[in-house]
């Protein structure tokens, strides 16, 4: 009886964490240096997940940080920040929230710790990326989803 409640119990863990790529540009070094630094940043991110075995997957965080001064590129950083999660008992629902929303709140700190380092080493001031809501961005992404399902829907609709 124990082992069938124990088989019911969502299990949930981290087995590694390992940096995928990453790059780093500078450009127009040394020319950047030599103006004064008010840049705009830019981060794109994206995440996506593949089913390893039955009960282990793949995330992987793609941020790209862009920054330019007066329009000219300062740097590029593109980094892909993964993870190996053993994950079991969940439903559907439950597994999609996880993949698309908990584990990559687990790799963004490592993410943003790499981009930093590479930034400093590059020869610019240190970029402290702010904290991702990846709960807001999942929860988005399943509403256009279902708008995008329902628009779908209404289209195919006979007419009378």
């Amino acid at each position: 009886m124990a082992e069938e409640q124990n088989a019911q119990q969502p299990k949930f863990a981290l087995q590694r964490i390992y940096l995928k790529d990453l790059s780093f540009e500078s450009p127009n070094a040394p020319a950047t240096f030599q103006q004064e630094w008010k840049p705009q940043v830019n981060m794109d991110l994206n995440t996506e997940n593949k089913q390893l075995s039955e009960n282990q997957w793949e995330v992987i965080l793609t941020l790209t940080i862009t920054a330019k001064v007066d329009d000219k590129s300062a740097f590029l950083v593109e980094i892909q920040q993964a993870g190996v999660f053993l994950i079991e008992g969940l439903n559907p629902q439950q597994l999609a929230q996880t993949l698309g929303a908990f584990c990559p709140n687990l790799l963004f700190p490592y993410a943003r710790e790499t981009v930093d380092t590479m930034v400093v080493k590059g020869s610019f001031p240190a970029l402290m990326l702010q904290p991702v809501n990846f709960d807001a961005i999942y929860a988005e992404a399943v509403r256009r989803k279902q708008q995008a399902a329902a628009g779908e829907e209404a289209a195919e609709a006979p007419k009378h």
